[in-house]
């Protein structure tokens, strides 16, 4: 096949119609329109560049659509090949708005999009989700609206900001109680919450889960928590390993309890090991941190209800005179 016909059968074929075939799901919550995550199983693989490209969340592997293609089947090109012509004509399901992807917004517009929104107040529709739907308590929302790393966010959602080394918010996680995403337009590069000169470098997967740890730790001195919004892009890499560079630095593997995490632990133990830093994995009990944070008051709850129940007096009849 000439070089030519190669480059009409890429593009004629999107890599989503190939997962799909193989039995792959569109994640929506965890889709922007420049990369649509897939699913199956414990498997995910994101696909970008209008559906052109593709790579591997918890591996190196990337490529396009032959790629692709043999790397779900293991064959070899030739094979790949085959399958890929097969799907000329395989309409796919995935998201309309992949094929009309918006073009990179500039920091500054990011930047002013993030400053036009309020901060939580307390009792606001953001404050109430944040304490009564995730728990975190008082002193922790306080904190990050101190630090100016929260937002209201529409519909009584939290806009938690990614900023670079230099404190540009480069955009933000968006979660809320029907809602979980990340900036249009914006760059995964990492939430930071706490001492931003601190050494003991704590790596979440979502800035819920970074308040979260802090909660359960008191806002350990010396503590800087991270998160990298669920991703692992090249600038997050970036980051984490200039702040490894840090001489003293002890780096922190708080990922979820779960396969995901563990890949990434692996990915933050490797970056330790060449930084020549400390590396330490701290696991929650649950599957993540805001989770075990919910259990935990939860069970304060019941115990308090218990404690004032037993407390309670008994009532007595007056005695007949």
């Amino acid at each position: 096949m000439r070089k030519e016909e190669l480059e009409d059968l890429r593009n004629r074929v999107p890599c989503a119609a190939v997962l799909e075939q193989a039995g792959f799901a569109v994640d929506r919550q965890e889709s922007t329109r420049r990369a649509i995550k897939f699913r199956r199983g414990a498997e995910i693989v994101i696909v970008i560049h209008e559906g052109r490209g593709w790579f591997d969340p918890l591996s190196d592997a990337k490529g396009d659509v032959f790629s692709l293609a043999g790397h779900l089947d293991g064959v070899a090109f030739v094979d790949a090949l085959d399958r890929v012509a097969s799907l000329v004509g395989f309409v796919s399901r995935e998201p309309v708005w992949i094929r009309s992807a918006d073009p990179p917004m500039p920091l500054r517009a990011i930047e002013d999009r993030w400053e036009q929104r309020r901060q939580p107040w307390r009792g606001s529709m953001t404050w109430r989700y944040l304490r009564d739907e995730r728990c975190l308590p008082e002193a922790i929302i306080r904190e990050a609206i101190r630090l100016n790393v929260l937002r209201e966010g529409p519909h009584g959602s939290m806009w938690a900001a990614h900023v670079d080394d230099d404190g540009v918010v480069t955009g933000w996680e968006e979660r809320g109680p029907d809602w979980r995403g990340f900036a249009t337009g914006g760059s995964k590069v990492l939430f930071r919450f706490g001492q931003r000169d601190a050494l003991r470098l704590c790596v979440t997967e979502a800035a819920i889960d970074a308040m979260s740890l802090a909660a359960f730790e008191g806002l350990r001195e010396g503590s800087l928590y991270l998160s990298t919004g669920g991703g692992w892009s090249p600038t997050t890499e970036i980051a984490v390993r200039l702040l490894a560079a840090r001489p003293g630095a002890q780096l922190v593997a708080a990922t979820d309890a779960n396969d995901q995490g563990e890949t990434f632990a692996g990915r933050l133990r490797d970056i330790a090991d060449a930084a020549g830093c400390d590396w330490l994995r701290l696991m929650p009990p649950v599957e993540d941190w805001n989770d075990a944070l919910r259990a935990r008051e939860k069970e304060k709850k019941t115990r308090s209800r218990e404690r004032s129940g037993r407390g309670l007096p008994h009532a007595r009849r007056p005695r007949q005179g």
